[in-house]
Formats: structure tokens, C-alpha cells, sequence
């Protein structure tokens, strides 16, 4: 694929704190506007076509939903405030600490994920708008390194949450997108997962994904009683939409670029 166009990468803020990433091309939004006004000069997820109020249970969804909805642009990416594609390898203290994890037993849990509280050299490093187009030009799409996990999906999934909501997304799908079934039990049965609802994608590709994963996201709220989750369970979408991107992108015959991230765990000004 040969994109010239620029790209626009959404960082989702649920508070309001400094912007430390001001690369071209990046653009804060505060996610859960209707909930916690924000007083930051930020986009905002709560005006036009919004489903901001439902910021506890959609978490950053709420703000790529606002995005899809409210804005368009040839290259759309989605981001956290704390965690940021690159193309850049560790540093050589970076890859003697992953060392340690292994024997730490995490490795598994920070993989594809350069852990750091080092903003003034990490900051330069952020995927930029001619990596982006340098990608595209032989890649489809951009999506964060598969995490692996310890034990299966599904088994992840059972240990951690409900594990009856896969069975809910099952029959959602049996009913309305059965083409899926068969990447839905392979991603399930594997121990790999695209993790934080990270991507960067272009138009035609992000468009269709945005319809699918939000109209199941939408069905899976209508089958479910909110006031079963709680605490932080009550993410329930943020979780599905893991899982739900973990399919979609799996059934797909496409060229996927996966990239690590730069994960600013300790902000100084936090």
C-alpha cells in the first residue's frame, strides 16, 4: 500500500495532566468528558455524536468512538497517554533489563513493551509521520506487538473476568457475523493477543473495522447487565475490545506491522 497523506494519532487522556508528547501529527482527546469536564485545552469526547457518559464502562472507547464519528482523516492511530508506538530498538540498558524479567518471571507480561520513565530521551523516539509512511508503504496496518500470555485467551480471560462474556460475543457473532466463528476460537485457543485498543490504519480499512467492532461492542451492551461489573471489571468494553480487534485483524488477509511500545509508567508529574 503507498499512502503519501499524513496521519492523525488520537492520545486518549482520562484526566487532565501536561502533554509531553507534542510530535506533529499527535492530538490529546479527553476521553469521559461527560462525566469529568476538563479544563485542559484538549479535544473532547462529548460533543456531536458521543457516547462519553458511558466512559466507565467503554474506558478509551468512548474517545475512538468519538473520533470514528467526528473527524476524518486518511491515516486515524489510537494511543494512550502513556503508551506510544515506535520503530526504534532498545537501548542497551533496556535489553539487559529484559533479561531480568525473564528470570523475574514477567517477561511474558512486558513483552513488546519498553517500560520506562525517561520522557526527555523517549519522547524524540515516538512513531513519526515518515516512519508511518514508510510502513505503509509495503504494510497495511499498524498495531501494537501481540502481548503473550501465559495461559490461552480464554482461559486469560476466565481467570481475570466473566468468562460468560465470550460465550455472549459467541453467540452474537454465530448471529450476525458467522464468518468470524473460526478466528473467534483460534484467537481464544492462542496465547496471543493485540493488547490497550492500539492501531494505526487507513481509511477504507479503519472505517470498516470501526462498523464491526462497535455494532458487536453495542449488541454484546444490549445481552449484559451493567450493574454486574464492578470496580475494575466495570471496563468491561476496554477488555472486549481487546479481544474483539484480536479477531477482526486475525480473520482479515492483511499486512500487519507490529511495532512495540514505549510504556511511561511513572510520570513525574503524577
Amino acid at each position: 500500500m503507498s499512502v503519501e497523506q499524513s496521519a492523525t494519532i488520537y492520545v486518549y487522556y482520562h484526566k487532565d495532566m501536561p502533554v509531553f508528547i507534542d510530535s506533529a501529527g499527535y492530538v490529546p482527546v479527553k476521553v469521559g468528558n461527560a462525566l469529568h469536564p476538563t479544563k485542559m485545552d484538549f479535544l473532547v469526547d462529548d460533543s456531536f455524536d458521543s457516547i462519553s457518559d458511558k466512559n466507565l464502562y467503554y474506558s478509551e472507547l468512548t474517545g475512538i468512538y468519538w473520533v470514528w464519528k467526528n473527524t476524518k482523516q486518511e491515516i486515524t492511530g489510537s494511543c494512550h497517554y502513556r503508551r506510544y508506538f515506535t520503530t526504534y530498538p532498545e537501548i542497551f540498558k533496556y535489553r539487559l533489563k529484559r533479561l531480568l524479567y525473564f528470570f523475574a518471571g514477567i517477561y511474558r507480561k512486558r513483552y513488546g513493551l519498553i517500560y520506562t520513565r525517561n520522557i526527555e530521551y523517549f519522547s524524540s523516539k515516538v512513531l513519526n509521520q515518515d516512519q508511518i509512511k514508510e510502513i505503509f508503504q509495503s504494510y497495511d496496518v499498524i498495531l501494537p506487538v501481540k502481548r503473550k500470555l501465559k495461559y490461552s485467551v480464554k482461559e486469560h480471560y476466565r481467570r481475570y473476568h466473566d468468562v460468560n462474556d465470550l460465550s455472549i460475543i459467541e453467540a452474537i457473532l454465530q448471529e450476525k457475523y458467522p464468518e468470524y466463528l473460526s478466528s473467534f476460537h483460534l484467537v481464544l485457543n492462542n496465547k496471543r493477543l493485540y493488547a490497550n485498543n492500539m492501531f494505526v490504519l487507513p481509511l477504507s480499512i479503519y472505517n470498516e473495522f470501526m462498523e464491526w467492532w462497535f455494532d458487536v461492542l453495542f449488541e454484546f451492551e444490549k445481552r449484559i447487565d451493567l450493574s454486574h461489573y464492578s470496580g475494575y471489571q466495570q471496563r468491561i468494553f476496554g477488555f472486549m475490545g481487546e479481544r474483539l480487534l484480536t479477531v477482526w485483524f486475525f480473520n482479515k488477509n492483511l499486512k500487519i506491522k507490529e511495532l512495540p511500545l514505549i510504556y511511561f509508567k511513572y510520570l513525574k508529574f503524577e
